[in-house]
């Protein structure tokens, strides 16, 4: 099936999620969508988080898209059920790995930064009493990360104060596992691998996501097996730029409102 895949997040930051895809199924058109006037979305209550997630979905099904990938932990655990049950499509939703976290720890302890939306879900505090009860979950909400990212301070000085302050509860309880909550936060990479001692994991859901994507598509039949050059679409209804900034200058970052 030649339809693409949708991607949508609270702004840029799911370009970390739409790389993985694109790797591991090079074959297939991709429509990303970010929603960059209304980031964070971690901020916002419940009943606004489902608004915007069906606004993107019914976007994306105008499209075409045979089947969406919510790219953004916060509208994941607060709005894909609601999605699942209102639309016809698969849809491929985004945790926090704080089971692979759990199960790999040494010091049994593991740190979680995440927005507050993502961290005060029902679904997040399920995952985490199920795979992480023998543990220590240290949680740190990252205010103010999204934002920078948003303006293309990703590697700044501002961000690594931010950081700081954010990693030190962690350090002091001594985790060795990093779990990034938000897709935006694998941008952080570069600065958390400066900053954090060497023993101290980093993980994110991206690759997960990949192949649960590609999991689904076979499951239904949906993979482009057809051997061509694929189409991958950006819209943003903000400023462009900061996305074409993480991506390739092969991509287009197109202005849309919505």
């Amino acid at each position: 099936m030649r339809q693409p895949i949708g991607i949508f997040d609270s702004g840029v930051g799911g370009t970390s999620i739409w790389k993985e895809i694109h790797t591991l199924l090079p074959n297939e058109n991709t429509i990303y969508l970010a929603d960059s006037k209304h980031a964070p979305y971690g901020n916002k209550s419940k009943e606004r988080i489902i608004e915007l997630s069906i606004k993107n979905t019914e976007l994306l099904l105008e499209k075409d898209c045979k089947l969406i990938v919510v790219a953004c932990n916060t509208a994941t655990t607060n709005a894909i059920k609601t999605l699942r049950e209102t639309y016809p499509i698969p849809f491929i939703g985004i945790e926090p790995a704080i089971k692979p976290a759990a199960f790999r720890t040494q010091t049994k302890t593991v740190g979680i930064l995440a927005t507050k939306g993502t961290l005060s879900s029902e679904l997040f505090h399920k995952t985490t009493n199920l795979f992480a009860n023998n543990i220590t979950v240290v949680e740190q909400i990252g205010e103010g990360i999204v934002p920078l990212i948003e303006s293309g301070k990703a590697q700044s000085d501002e961000m690594k104060s931010l950081l700081k302050i954010y990693l030190k509860p962690m350090l002091d309880a001594n985790i060795d596992y990093l779990v990034l909550g938000c897709t935006h936060y694998p941008y952080l990479i570069p600065l958390l691998v400066e900053m954090l001692p060497k023993h101290i994991k980093i993980i994110d859901s991206g690759e997960a996501v990949a192949l649960q994507t590609k999991a689904v598509l076979k499951q239904y039949n949906m993979l482009n097996l057809q051997v061509s050059k694929n189409k991958s679409q950006f819209y943003s209804n903000e400023n462009p730029k900061v996305m074409s900034s993480l991506l390739s200058d092969s991509y287009n970052v197109d202005y849309l409102d919505f």
